[in-house]
């Protein structure tokens, strides 16, 4: 256990858990999406539904949304932000069954691009993202993350392996859910370090790619 396990990220709001962590799933949504964001649908679940007016959760997923950290001063005015960057928003209550109180699923549009994402905030501002784009993930944000939509296929999880050697870094964790054989599948790849430009944009120019992004550590402010 680190000593930010024990007393809390730096942050601005009064829950490590309904605002740090719910800012943090934001910006997860917001680095996925690619491109600013215009609309926003955010599901809260159980805990974050009942309280979360109360903490500052609406604000800080918002903050997050547009591509504020916990830190940032302007969470406190993420309404106004929003306004001035011309993102529509709306809440709702949602029953995402058996899973974190602290949950919320996110879907984010941009003039081009789109993504859904689902996660929890677990306490200390610490996040588990556990679905992005409707498949099943396991990352928390605390490293560099990869992740890559693709067509399942034989030997992407190697030829995937050998490009991240390549770039001289490592794997941390690796998850891969497919809906099944031959279908979509989505690799998340928590790295120590991120891959450069050219290494995605060689991802993605694979024939069986079709979506990838590279995820920066957001566990640091």
């Amino acid at each position: 256990m680190s000593l930010l396990d024990m007393i809390g990220p730096v942050m601005i709001g009064p829950s490590s858990s309904h605002t740090a962590g719910a800012c943090r799933l934001g910006l997860v949504a917001h680095h996925l999406l690619g491109e600013a964001p215009r609309e926003a649908r955010i599901g809260l679940h159980a805990s974050f539904a009942k309280t979360g007016r109360g903490h500052g959760t609406h604000l800080a997923l918002i903050a997050g949304i547009l591509g504020y950290r916990p830190d940032d001063a302007r969470l406190a005015h993420a309404f106004e932000e929003a306004e001035r960057a011309g993102l529509r928003y709306d809440f709702r209550d949602v029953d995402l069954g058996d899973v974190h109180p602290n949950t919320a699923i996110i879907e984010l549009k941009g003039e081009t691009q789109s993504v859904t994402v689902q996660g929890s905030s677990t306490g200390g501002g610490v996040i588990q993202v556990t679905h992005v784009q409707g498949l099943g993930v396991n990352f928390g944000a605390a490293n560099p993350t990869l992740l890559l939509r693709y067509r399942d296929a034989i030997g992407v999880i190697a030829r995937l392996a050998s490009t991240i050697a390549a770039a001289e870094t490592n794997i941390a964790t690796l998850t891969c859910t497919r809906e099944k054989r031959g279908g979509v599948a989505l690799l998340a790849v928590e790295l120590d370090h991120d891959l450069s430009p050219e290494a995605v944009h060689f991802l993605n120019s694979w024939q069986v790619t079709d979506w990838v992004r590279m995820l920066p550590k957001l566990m640091d402010g």
